[in-house]
């Protein structure tokens, strides 16, 4: 039976855990998700996960934060005046907004602080700093041509 390599497309299911085994996303109640080894269309240490598996195989790893997600920075967190995001905007922390950088990029942030005259924004991934484990059975194993 053919082992997944690069180049091959796969189909997995997978169930994401943090360190408190809290489940931060799983496929197991939709579809396998599909993607194509090498293409990095997934972080690093998932994919190394499931480089090697046989259709029907599990595995089982937890990957460090720099094969996630990558480790917090700081200078993602940035504070702006009030006056520079709409005023019809009700904000609240924990609200999740859309910016756009002058070059056209655009980010989602987190609103993380809230004061009269400022508000501190995150635009560090939710994951970012955080080892997981993700459990995956390589559902279907599509070769490269």
């Amino acid at each position: 039976m053919t082992e997944a390599k690069s180049g091959d497309t796969v189909k997995v299911h997978y169930t994401g855990t943090l360190e408190d085994d809290t489940v931060f996303d799983s496929s197991r109640e939709r579809d396998p998700l599909e993607f194509k080894l090498g293409a990095n269309m997934v972080v690093p240490g998932f994919e190394n996960l499931v480089v090697g598996l046989k259709e029907g195989e599990t595995a089982k790893e937890t990957i460090p934060c720099t094969q996630a997600y990558g480790e917090r920075r700081d200078e993602l967190q940035l504070e702006v005046k009030r006056d520079n995001i709409p005023a019809d905007l009700d904000l609240s922390v924990g609200m999740h907004l859309q910016m756009q950088s002058p070059d056209g990029q655009s980010a989602s942030v987190e609103v993380v602080e809230l004061s009269d005259d400022t508000v501190k924004l995150d635009a560090n991934h939710p994951l970012s700093g955080k080892d997981l484990t993700f459990e995956v059975e390589l559902v279907e194993l599509n070769p490269a041509d």
